[in-house]
């Protein structure tokens, strides 16, 4: 990983830490819970006033990992934290991803210095979870009860491993309004599977299903409905027999396959490019995706193909 990335995201965690110093430590989006017994970390996204990406939740992220790091550093509370989990509290829905609301004023207003900034609060979180908070013993997972669109999906591709629960939904949607994932989908999934299959999942719009996304390889454990937290600890056991070589082989992955940082940030200022070279058309759709943000993932996707194909 990058040197430099990483100390300007820890620069900022430390600004963060000041602040928090002199407020309350809960979260606004976010509603975290910590296992000490098992060393796991539980995280639970709700954006509101609809479940994505918010600046409030991209804000609780970072306060959340800036206070596990401080509690993984602490010399007098040291707390050894193993796994760090990002799940979901809104039924049936991961993440919807990014703000449309928001992409679409800004693109509006020709804003293209905030629409830049909002993508940044968007990587840096996605990246320290890609990263598991520059901790060699700290392992993220991603865990998916529900349907996961656009930067939900590209949450999810951010963990370490990936668990997802039957019957869960997974795509990117943003070619249906002429644009592309950019703030990690080509990234992270083409490390996955192949740069040349992320870019046909990418450009056919469609969703996944949970069970497919598992055979392709994108999915790590694939969970019973209503399992998932019990899949997480059943992961959790199972790798304990073997988390040295686990360890040690994501690391020797990260040498061959690295996550760069500059390497996120330069797609997403082509992203940012590609949002203003929107036509009218193309910005009808995204209002109809951002009223339907409201509403179920599975219903936003498909109503969002049968608009395309009607043209």
């Amino acid at each position: 990983m990058s040197t430099i990335a990483w100390e300007n995201i820890m620069s900022h965690l430390q600004s963060v830490q000041t602040t928090l110093q002199s407020e309350n430590k809960g979260y606004d989006q976010l509603t975290t819970y910590l296992d000490t017994h098992n060393g796991i970390a539980w995280g639970y996204m709700h954006g509101e006033p609809r479940p994505c990406y918010t600046y409030t939740l991209l804000t609780d992220f970072m306060r959340w990992f800036s206070d596990l790091t401080e509690l993984m550093d602490d010399g007098a509370q040291q707390q050894e934290i193993s796994y760090a989990v990002i799940g979901s509290s809104v039924p049936g829905v991961f993440n919807l991803g990014g703000d449309l609301s928001l992409f679409h004023r800004l693109i509006l207003e020709k804003d293209r210095t905030r629409l830049l900034q909002y993508a940044r609060a968007c990587i840096e979180p996605l990246y320290m979870i890609a990263a598991h908070l520059n901790r060699p013993n700290l392992k993220t997972i991603t865990l998916v009860q529900g349907d996961a669109l656009g930067g939900g999906f590209e949450c999810a591709l951010s963990g370490n491993t990936l668990i997802a629960e039957r019957g869960s939904k997974l795509g990117f949607p943003e070619i249906l309004f002429n644009l592309f994932p950019g703030m990690g989908a080509l990234t992270l999934l083409g490390r996955r599977i192949g740069h040349q299959k992320a870019e046909q999942m990418i450009l056919s719009g469609r969703l996944y299903s949970a069970e497919e996304l598992y055979e392709m390889g994108v999915v790590d454990v694939l969970a019973e409905p209503g399992e998932g937290e019990q899949a997480v600890y059943e992961f959790v056991r199972r790798e304990a027999r073997a988390r040295n070589g686990t360890l040690a082989l994501r690391a020797a992955r990260e040498i061959s396959q690295p996550v760069s940082y500059d390497e996120l940030m330069r797609i997403t200022e082509i992203w940012v490019d590609a949002a203003f070279q929107l036509g009218p058309k193309d910005l009808r759709m995204m209002e109809r995706l951002v009223s339907r943000q409201n509403g179920k993932a599975e219903s936003l996707a498909s109503q969002a193909e049968s608009a395309l194909l009607a043209g």
